[in-house]
């Protein structure tokens, strides 16, 4: 199992949930271990919440079925909220948590995120979803 510990954003968990796409892989490499995905309560009920209404809610119980019973996931309680992005406010539950959990980065498709690559503490590093497929191959 790789000990690198990841924040997944909403938009690329709903991407990768889905077996007939190129991301894919980003779910079933979760399932089997092969990465820690560090979430809050917070994130899980973003996830829950826009998985029920993209996909249904028997999915959105079956994902955080899977978050509650696997080891590689690791529940994280920020207990200071940096305000980093100002575009989507939203958005900072994310980062709180991949500073909280040392997260190597925080994977997203969202341009809010781009606000980060101009603080330099707490740095958090950003990568889009096709570059977290590169990374889970090497």
């Amino acid at each position: 199992m790789l000990s690198e510990r990841i924040v997944l954003d909403t938009n690329c968990l709903i991407m990768s949930l889905s077996a007939h796409n190129q991301y894919a892989e980003i779910w079933q490499k979760f399932v089997n271990g092969e990465y820690t995905l560090c979430v809050s309560n917070e994130i899980l009920e973003e996830y829950e919440e826009v998985i029920a209404r993209n996909i249904s809610p028997k999915a959105a119980r079956i994902v955080l079925s899977y978050m509650q019973i696997l080891t590689n996931v690791t529940f994280i309680d920020p207990h200071y909220s940096f305000g980093l992005i100002h575009a989507d406010e939203d958005d900072n539950k994310f980062v709180d948590c991949a500073i909280a959990s040392n997260a190597i980065f925080i994977v997203t498709e969202d341009k809010h995120y781009n606000e980060l690559a101009n603080i330099p503490f707490p740095k958090v590093e950003v990568i889009g979803i096709d570059d977290f497929i590169k990374y889970l191959r090497h």
